[in-house]
């Protein structure tokens, strides 16, 4: 009989099993719920089967309605994990032997009860425990393929001191910066502060304080003078006991998607943030609660298209990324582009810049996903 002809057995006939992980410890729990939302929403449910876990601010993996309705910004409220789980104890666990991909459900009281074997893992989760290579390393041990990068490129990319240096020793261009460490603040916050007063001698005021190892704007304080230092450093530790601290940039932020095709990453058109005059800089506020959108594609000549194109491209390579990549740059008054970070897992609702770059560039949100999906089931799991 030939192959054409068998019958399937019940493994072979299955629809790929998709567990979309979001929520999480760090700030930015509420953006990856909204993330995992717009996820939920376009994944093609003729094709894969979905399995959505949220994890708690406490680091509970729970079971959740698959109800992407409630999982967007309403009125200016966030969204979180404990509004969508069906039990205020139950917990997910997901085995640590790669021989077995079975996801178990137990609550107090009860016997665990086997909900399937899950044959990749969308981790729609950003900042700590999530997107700087802890969740990776998990599902490294449990055999288990995921979307986007591994253990080592999501760190560097979650960690601002360390990508930098990554990026410096590739040549790719960056701006200024200096870091102060928890120590440093902790045991003589007086040499602290004045590396940091020694930094803006160089390079002039403003400056912008920023946890080290955070997203979507949170902590970040652009200070004027020497009078809000203190309060913007107190600001930012609350997100990261480390510091980053950079210098003005001024001209346009540019920022561009890389995407892994089968033949390798390739770079979206670019887009350009404009400046938000309402809140100083693009914040928090500005991305998620006023909506303040950016221009795609960015109206750049061809030459400066093309070059920031290849600093993506060479970032995402930089940084050894996989899956995808949002790269922000500034292109400076005097035409040259500085890269400012990578994001290893950036927004990524429909109206975020990535998958409105990559509309722009022929492939729709739905393909996006399919293609990301995709993407980590053709990739071995190990070392590679």
């Amino acid at each position: 009989m030939s192959s054409e002809n068998s019958p399937q057995s019940p493994e072979q006939s299955r629809k790929p099993r998709v567990a979309v992980v979001f929520g999480g410890r760090s700030s930015e729990h509420a953006i990856s719920v909204v993330t995992a939302g717009a996820v939920l929403r376009s994944i093609d449910r003729t094709k894969y089967e979905v399995l959505p876990i949220g994890i708690t601010t406490d680091g509970r993996w729970a079971l959740t309605a698959d109800e992407p309705d409630r999982m967007a910004i309403a009125e200016r409220r966030l969204p979180n994990v404990e509004q969508l789980a069906d039990s205020a104890e139950g917990g997910v666990v997901l085995s640590v032997d790669p021989a077995n991909r079975e996801v178990v459900y137990a609550e107090p009281g009860s016997v665990p009860k086997a909900l399937g074997e899950v044959d990749v893992v969308f981790p729609m989760l950003h900042g700590p425990y999530g997107e700087d290579g802890t969740l990776q390393g998990l599902l490294e041990l449990s055999g288990v393929p995921y979307v986007g990068s591994g253990v080592l490129a999501s760190a560097v990319g979650q960690d601002k001191e360390y990508m930098k240096r990554v990026f410096i020793s590739f040549g790719l261009p960056v701006g200024p910066y200096e870091v102060i460490r928890p120590r440093e603040w902790q045991n003589d916050p007086a040499a602290a502060r004045k590396k940091i007063i020694d930094f803006a001698g160089d390079h002039g005021w403003p400056l912008f304080i920023k946890p080290a190892r955070g997203g979507s704007s949170m902590g970040i304080t652009k200070v004027d003078d020497l009078s809000g230092l203190d309060e913007a450093i107190e600001e930012a530790q609350r997100h990261d006991p480390k510091i980053l601290v950079e210098s003005l940039l001024r001209g346009r932020e540019i920022e561009c998607g890389v995407l892994e095709f089968e033949d390798g990453p390739r770079a979206s058109v670019p887009a350009e943030i404009p400046p938000v005059t309402s809140h100083g800089f693009y914040d928090f506020e500005a991305k998620y609660i006023d909506s303040a959108s950016g221009i795609v594609p960015a109206p750049l000549t061809d030459e400066q298209t093309a070059e920031v194109q290849r600093l993506a491209v060479a970032a995402f390579d930089a940084a050894s990324c996989e899956g995808l990549v949002r790269a922000d740059f500034f292109l400076q008054d005097n035409g040259e582009f500085v890269i400012n970070e990578i994001n290893t897992m950036p927004g990524f609702t429909p109206i975020s810049m990535y998958p409105r770059m990559w509309q722009e560039s022929g492939v729709s949100y739905p393909e996006l996903v399919d293609r990301l999906i995709q993407a980590a089931l053709r990739r071995p799991t190990g070392l590679r």
